[in-house]
């Protein structure tokens, strides 16, 4: 369903998205995950009674859920379940799991705690093809919806292009839900992102050029540019993640062309057609 046909008519009864087909929640692609660094949660259900149409997935960022009281932490996961959106703790926690030999332990608290979602990443350790795999199947089998990640933290680890491929249909095989492509918070000098934040187009291209199904990836994009060039090259529709709490609402009005940045491409296919 789009979303025109899921939202209040306040202004629709008057004018339509520039750029149409914005699905509605449920969807399987389009998907939005925001990045949460101990937002408290009056906060949280202010913003998401505001935004939730637009959340498809609230991350718990890094390791903070390891800081919360269990009380909190778990009315916290309780009301961010209640919009709708699916919550999971940030990769590096599952990472710090595996470095102390409590992998399964912590995806079992993970499900116990209430959680709906994990990442699943080794973005800053080392770790064997076999682990990964079990994880994900652990995880997959524990009920939770399973997230990947691909990619390094650190610039002097960074993966080639084909590498981040050859890890995305292994993982995708082995039955994540969606595969997260590092870009951490700043969106910068990470991953497909040079030192300022832009792409970098030949091995973004590399990339590209052998991936089957382009739907299945959720790019961390927290900069605006870069939200927009997705957008544009792949529609309203394509995963983003790591979007800040506070820029919810603008990421939308990006993808629906209600933002100069994407109400010029609609002008153009207007002017084209």
């Amino acid at each position: 369903m789009m979303l025109e046909g899921r939202i209040s008519k306040a202004w629709l009864d008057i004018l339509e998205f520039p750029l149409p087909g914005r699905l509605a929640k449920p969807r399987d692609c389009g998907l939005t995950m925001v990045i949460d660094k101990g937002v408290g949660i009056t906060e949280t259900r202010d913003i998401l009674s505001t935004a939730g149409n637009y959340v498809d997935i609230v991350k718990l960022g890094f390791g903070t859920s390891a800081l919360y009281p269990k009380a909190v932490l778990q009315d916290k996961i309780f009301t961010i379940r209640s919009f709708g959106v699916d919550v999971c703790p940030g990769g590096t926690f599952f990472e710090a799991s595996v470095m102390q030999g409590k992998m399964e332990a912590y995806i079992n608290m993970v499900w116990s705690l209430g959680f709906s979602a994990i990442e699943i990443s080794d973005g800053t350790i080392k770790i064997t093809e076999e682990v990964r795999e079990k994880a994900i199947y652990l995880a997959a089998n524990t009920g939770l919806k399973v997230l990947t990640e691909v990619g390094k933290k650190h610039p002097d680890d960074t993966l080639a292009a084909k590498a981040m491929l050859r890890q995305v249909e292994r993982d995708l095989a082995a039955g994540a839900y969606k595969v997260i492509m590092e870009g951490r918070e700043s969106g910068k000098g990470i991953g497909f992102y040079d030192a300022k934040g832009n792409f970098k187009n030949d091995e973004f291209e590399l990339f590209l050029a052998d991936m089957n199904d382009v739907k299945q990836i959720l790019w961390e994009a927290p900069l605006k540019n870069q939200q927009q060039e997705l957008i544009v090259r792949f529609g309203p529709n394509v995963n983003l993640g790591n979007i800040a709490m506070s820029d919810i609402l603008a990421l939308e009005t990006l993808r629906v062309g209600l933002r100069g940045d994407t109400l010029r491409n609609a002008v153009k296919k207007v002017m084209t057609e």
